[in-house]
């Protein structure tokens, strides 16, 4: 339920925009004359909803994160294209509040976070429709995935949510490729074509070593116990965002 209402939301931030973009150019001429040249690719970045799949799914419940692409047009009319993607989800989220330290006693606090991520990047083709209402693509990508917890403490700063002391823990990473589908929906034609993006995209990221909530166990002489799963770690996410096209 918080994750379809987190959802709603993203997709309601990123109409508004959009929306008031469709209204900023009264120019029929202007847009039907440029909406025939070529763009050097377009940009965006979207909102992205993970979901665990498979032997994933026995360890790690559904993230939330972000992620940002790149697409650069191969042939005239925008068929075909290559692009790049970068995105991570957080799978897991811990926080405690403790002492500084045990000879201060409860005098200052400060608030240990424990954080899971997975993050990925990848390069392949995408294959689309170039104009139309609705222009649906289909893309492939091959790459690299990462997974790390790393813990930081904040509270300690004049600004009271500053990051002061950060280290990771565990990390891993593995070989992934993958494919997905969406579809451009246009709200804004012209030299910089603007476009509300829906996609969903399969991460195979293979098997790999990695922490879930409650993988650190803290020991009573100071130190730390984890406690690693490996298994597959693939994903199936969800993006809602914008794309915005590059004039040449």
């Amino acid at each position: 339920m918080r994750i379809t209402i987190a959802f709603l939301a993203a997709a309601a931030l990123v109409a508004a925009p959009a929306a008031l973009l469709a209204q900023d150019c009264d120019c029929d001429y202007e847009d039907e004359y440029f909406d025939k040249r070529p763009t050097g690719g377009y940009a965006g970045g979207s909102f992205t909803i993970a979901r665990p799949q498979g032997e994933f799914r026995d360890y790690v419940d559904g993230g939330l994160g972000a992620n940002l692409h790149y697409i650069h047009a191969l042939d005239r009319d925008g068929w075909l294209a290559v692009r790049v993607d970068g995105g991570f989800a957080v799978y897991g989220y811990e926080r405690q509040r403790l002492p500084l330290s045990p000879t201060l006693g409860g005098r200052i606090l400060v608030d240990l976070t424990t954080s899971n991520d997975i993050a990925w990047i990848g390069v392949g083709p995408q294959i689309g429709v170039p104009d139309g209402t609705l222009k649906p693509y289909v893309n492939g990508y091959g790459g690299f995935s990462y997974l790390a917890t790393t813990s930081s403490v904040e509270g300690i700063s004049y600004y009271d949510d500053a990051n002061i002391f950060s280290t990771t823990n565990f990390d891993d990473w593995s070989f992934s490729y993958g494919g997905g589908a969406g579809v451009y929906i246009p709200v804004r034609r012209g030299r910089q074509p603007v476009s509300i993006d829906l996609g969903v995209r399969y991460h195979n990221n293979g098997r790999a070593e990695y922490l879930r909530e409650g993988g650190i166990q803290d020991n009573a002489d100071g130190t730390i116990t984890l406690f690693p799963v490996r298994s597959d770690t693939d994903l199936l996410t969800f993006h809602i965002g914008f794309s915005i096209g590059i004039a040449r």
